[in-house]
């Protein structure tokens, strides 16, 4: 398929960044060291990079440099919320870029890769080269809502297995009520609440869902992959939105002048298109890549070979 992911590939060079007294993260090069420096954010927050993420960039011309945020993946400590704010990840990509002297790099994220892509280059506009945009999420309000509250309109049973997942006493407000049981004393609690939390997230990813890895269940013990995408989302959402509400929508003022790519799945259940199509309204010198065929997940073949085709048109040929 044109476009299609490259070939998988392994860092040349990898190292830990403490970033205050509590937090640590994980970070890697990957591909062309003397190339052209482009930035991977991971979704979630909390999700974590992978080694499919690598591939999205020809590696015999960027510089990939990949990080896992503050409490995902490798970074420590792991499910960590405490010092945990979009502008501390802010502050942390900024420590990564000096530390790696890198001028300037494109920065690509998806989903809460897409939000922190925003505030950092709203941030350090002068540091970005380009933006590369997927599955937009802006942390307002009626997306968390649409995420705890409107997805059941399209996914009854797994909405319903998510919220009965809680005591009755704790549905009210459902970020607040996972939150509650993933700070349980109970380890066992802790655990069920993350998977719960994880697979309900995982079962409305993708369109099809033979393209979706399959869903942890809500047992006695759970993957650290849930455990930091559920305490970080669940932290973010209950806690963490912008003010005002639609600060990254008011701060494209600051980066209009930066080129931007949105890639927006048109069936995306957990972010649905009206936030790309109302960020390109404010943000006309963007441009919108509606996928026909595609839910949110980056690997649904639709969606990344639009991101790959982006990011192979971003290449300038040498003389």
């Amino acid at each position: 398929m044109k476009g299609d992911l490259y070939p998988a590939i392994e860092p040349y060079r990898n190292g830990r960044l403490p970033v205050d007294d509590l937090h640590t993260i994980y970070w890697e090069e990957c591909g062309n060291p003397s190339g052209v420096p482009v930035l991977f954010l991971h979704g979630g927050p909390g999700a974590g990079c992978s080694p499919e993420h690598r591939r999205f960039f020809d590696p015999q011309y960027y510089r990939i440099v990949l990080f896992d945020q503050r409490g995902a993946g490798r970074s420590t400590p792991h499910g960590e919320t405490r010092s945990n704010t979009t502008a501390h990840l802010v502050r942390d990509i900024e420590a990564l870029r000096e530390m790696l002297k890198i001028s300037q790099w494109h920065v690509f994220g998806g989903s809460w890769g897409s939000t922190l892509a925003l505030a950092y280059a709203q941030t350090h506009p002068p540091a970005c080269l380009s933006l590369t945009l997927r599955g937009i999420f802006l942390l307002q309000a009626y997306e968390v809502d649409w995420f705890v509250r409107g997805i059941q309109k399209f996914a009854p049973q797994a909405w319903k297995e998510f919220v009965e997942f809680l005591p009755e006493s704790l549905r009210g407000d459902l970020c607040d009520g996972y939150w509650t049981q993933l700070n349980h004393e109970l380890p066992e609690i802790r655990a069920a609440a993350a998977n719960s939390w994880a697979g309900y997230e995982a079962k409305s990813v993708s369109l099809r869902s033979a393209a979706t890895a399959s869903a942890p269940t809500a047992s006695t013990t759970a993957s650290p992959s849930a455990v930091g995408l559920a305490r970080l989302e669940v932290h973010y959402m209950r806690s963490n939105q912008f003010v005002p509400n639609d600060a990254l929508m008011r701060g494209v003022e600051r980066i209009r002048h930066i080129p931007c790519a949105i890639v927006q799945g048109k069936y995306d259940l957990l972010c649905p298109p009206i936030t790309a199509v109302a960020l390109h309204e404010a943000w006309p010198e963007s441009t919108l890549h509606i996928i026909e065929d595609a839910g949110h997940s980056a690997f649904e073949p639709g969606i990344r070979a639009q991101l790959v085709t982006i990011m192979d048109g971003l290449r300038i040929p040498s003389a």
